[in-house]
């Protein structure tokens, strides 16, 4: 169970926040209130359960602090919700279709030895609060991460945050995953999937090794990109930070997320930022298209499955372990296809004769799927999937004016991230402050192209 450190350090986080947006700039403050509480805070069971209103943990304190401490330092620029239309309406579905998930689950589940207890509108507040709060980051970043100089700070915070992590990180690798239990008294997972390639793979305070050896890619992407465009004496130094983090990222063993970086690095190094926006539309464009083909039977399973054997027999069946549960899962999503099954796990499958479940839900499409239906994972994959979008038509319709050269590598971590929301449900706050930064800078561009609104000259050089 979490100490009284967990707890204090929870109840501290406001109070670092105000530090924060007293010393920077209100984008910069907003990037390590929330990438700080991300890295920093104590991971679920964590947190504090209040009446009426979802767990308040590491993912829901720094989204609040930051809203609060803008408002009463700054103000809002302008709406909260996206101006188009069709963000509007993904907004509004992604905070209030979870109370229909409620109200269309007020029965309970007999399954054998098993009752899972009904949804009451008590959860349909508590979702909808919660679906807030986890919108909060997308919502703030799209105000105040929407020029180019904030997005050139959004990549140095994650190049910066993967340097200072990878200490703890590398501590870990060395001595097996242990400062979550020093400091906070608990273990967040199961230590056996630390193991890896007879070695460990670092946690450190965040929710999976799979988590941390994302946040190393992200931290390569950010580095490599900054090293492309840089200028002055800094320019080698993100280079060698690049490098560097290549090699935390191999220690990270985690054969997903070193395969993204071979993938991506060489997007970085060679093309330009609206070739990489194409790009990461068409990697976007295919993530988002498996769900789809996944419940048409459509997805080449055998041959993946040949490919991984050919790679790592160990890989291989943990790749088969997960198709064998999205199925199990998909037929049951199936049974409520709109709004879902909600929580208290009725979205999993259980034996007749047994408490316990059958399935393992891993990747975030799914997990999204069986508790809010097809409607959920709409309104979440497309707030994710549609500034990819806007960014490439911001692209290709505006080629001969200047696009700001930190774009690309973010939409591209951002594509990436939407893949492996497939396999894993590394979807964090760092997802949606990119979402949110490339959301604005898409509406800014828009709204400058339509003669509504007076576009400053760009602080930065364009790489075309």
């Amino acid at each position: 169970m979490p100490n009284a450190i967990a707890y204090l350090v929870l109840i501290a986080w406001p109070v670092v926040t105000i530090v924060l947006f007293r010393k920077l700039p209100a984008d910069r403050a907003l990037i390590w209130t929330l990438l700080g509480g991300y890295l920093l805070l104590p991971p679920p069971p964590a947190g504090f359960d209040f009446p009426l209103l979802p767990p308040l943990e590491k993912d829901t304190i720094p989204s609040i602090a930051a809203l609060l401490v803008l408002l009463s330092m700054h103000g809002l620029r302008g709406a909260l919700l996206p101006e188009t239309l069709l963000g509007r309406v993904l907004v509004g579905i992604f905070i209030l279709s979870p109370a229909l998930t409620a109200f269309t689950n007020m029965e309970p589940i007999y399954t054998g030895e098993i009752w899972l207890p009904p949804l009451s509108p008590k959860d349909a507040l508590s979702l909808t609060i919660q679906q807030f709060l986890l919108l909060l980051p997308f919502l703030l970043a799209r105000q105040f991460l929407a020029s180019g100089g904030s997005q050139k700070a959004l990549l140095q915070a994650f190049a910066a945050a993967g340097l200072v992590y990878s200490l703890p990180m590398l501590l870990e690798v060395r001595l097996s995953p242990q400062l979550n239990i020093w400091i906070y008294g608990y273990f967040q997972h199961s230590f056996e999937q630390m193991i890896r390639f007879g070695g460990f793979r670092p946690i450190v305070f965040l929710y999976h090794g799979l988590w941390t050896a994302f946040l190393a890619l992200t931290a390569v992407v950010a580095a490599i990109g900054l090293w492309r465009v840089g200028e002055g004496g800094n320019r080698a130094l993100w280079l060698v930070a690049g490098v560097y983090m290549i090699v935390v990222l191999i220690l990270c063993k985690s054969v997903a997320s070193l395969a993204y970086a071979l993938l991506l690095v060489p997007l970085v190094l060679l093309l330009g930022a609206r070739m990489q926006i194409r790009v990461a539309a068409l990697i976007a464009l295919m993530a988002v298209s498996y769900p789809v083909l996944k419940g048409a039977h459509m997805v080449p399973q055998d041959w993946m499955l040949a490919q991984a054997q050919a790679i790592d027999a160990d890989r291989a069946g943990s790749l088969e372990f997960r198709f064998r549960n999205e199925d199990m899962l998909l037929a049951h999503a199936e049974e409520k296809p709109l709004f879902g099954w909600g929580g208290w796990g009725r979205n999993h499958v259980y034996g007749p004769d047994d408490h316990r479940p059958l399935t393992v839900a891993d990747g975030r499409w799914i997990i999204t799927l069986g508790i809010f239906g097809y409607v959920g994972l709409l309104a979440e994959f497309g707030l994710i999937f549609l500034p990819i979008l806007m960014m490439w038509r911001e692209a290709m319709i505006r080629e001969g004016e200047p696009l700001t050269p930190y774009v690309g590598p973010l939409t591209l971590i951002l594509a990436i991230n939407l893949v492996d929301m497939l396999p894993n449900a590394t979807m964090t706050p760092m997802t949606w402050l990119i979402a949110g930064a490339l959301w604005g800078l898409a509406e800014a561009r828009q709204k400058a192209r339509l003669g509504l609104d007076r576009r400053p000259e760009p602080a930065w050089r364009s790489v075309m």
